[in-house]
C-alpha cells in the first residue's frame, strides 16, 4: 500500500489502551515504512482505543487540504479502552472534513497474519463490532470493509487506491518571458535615425 502512495504524506497510529502516533504525516513514506516494520502486536496495549485513535487522526488532519483528510482504520476488535466514544469520534471527523474508511479484519479460527505476524484474536478472531465500524464509515463519508485473510486485505488496501487516489502536483508553468520590447526599441531608434539624417539628392 505504501508502495502505491508515493507523493502522498502518510502517518502512522497505533492504539491499544491509548492511542499513540508513531509518524506525524510525512512525505517520506521510508521512515514509515521502517515504524511498520517495527511495531509489534500489543505494542500500546492490548485493549482497543477505537474513538482515541479516530481523535487522534482529526487532530493531526486537520492542517491537511480538504480533499486529503483521509483515515484508513484497521482493526480487529471492539472499543474496549479510551476516553472518546467511537460514534462522537466519527461525528467530530465528519466536521472536521475526514473521511475514514474502516477494514474489520479476522475470521472464523483467527488465524489471520497482518505484516508477516500472526494474529491472536480475541474470541477466536469473532470479536469485531462490524456494525459500529459501518457507521462510523458512513458518517464521514467513507468506506466500510471486512477482510478474514491477508489476500482479502490487499484487495481492499487497492480497492481504497481508487477510491482515494493519489494527488500530485500537477506541471508547472513555466513564466512567459517577453522579449520583444528589444528588438521593437532597435527598429523604432532605425527608423527616427533614417529620418533624422539628410538624404542625399540623385542627380
Amino acid at each position: 500500500f505504501l508502495d502505491r502512495r508515493a507523493g502522498d504524506r502518510v502517518g502512522l497510529i497505533v492504539f491499544g489502551q491509548k492511542a499513540y502516533a508513531l509518524t506525524p504525516l510525512t512525505l517520506d513514506l521510508d521512515t514509515v515504512r521502517q515504524q511498520l516494520d517495527d511495531s509489534v502486536v500489543g505494542l500500546a496495549g492490548r485493549e482497543t482505543a477505537l474513538g482515541d485513535a479516530i481523535g487522534l487522526a482529526v487532530k493531526r488532519l486537520r492542517a491537511q487540504p480538504a480533499r486529503q483528510r483521509v483515515l484508513v482504520l484497521l482493526t480487529d476488535g471492539v472499543n474496549t479502552a479510551g476516553l472518546l466514544d467511537p460514534i462522537k469520534a466519527a461525528q467530530l471527523a465528519r466536521d472536521a472534513g475526514v473521511r475514514v474508511h474502516t477494514i474489520a479484519f479476522g475470521g472464523q479460527g483467527g488465524g489471520l497474519s497482518v505484516f508477516g505476524l500472526p494474529l491472536q484474536l480475541p474470541g477466536g478472531g469473532e470479536d469485531t463490532d462490524e456494525g459500529t465500524l459501518r457507521r462510523i464509515a458512513e458518517t464521514t463519508g467513507g468506506k466500510s470493509f471486512r477482510a478474514r485473510d491477508t489476500e482479502e486485505l490487499a484487495g481492499i488496501y487497492a480497492e481504497i487506491d481508487r477510491l482515494e487516489p493519489v494527488r500530485r502536483p500537477g506541471q508547472r508553468v513555466r513564466p512567459r518571458i517577453e522579449r520583444y520590447p528589444l528588438p521593437l526599441g532597435l527598429g523604432l531608434a532605425c527608423g527616427l535615425l533614417a529620418f533624422a539624417l539628410p538624404r542625399r539628392r540623385l542627380a
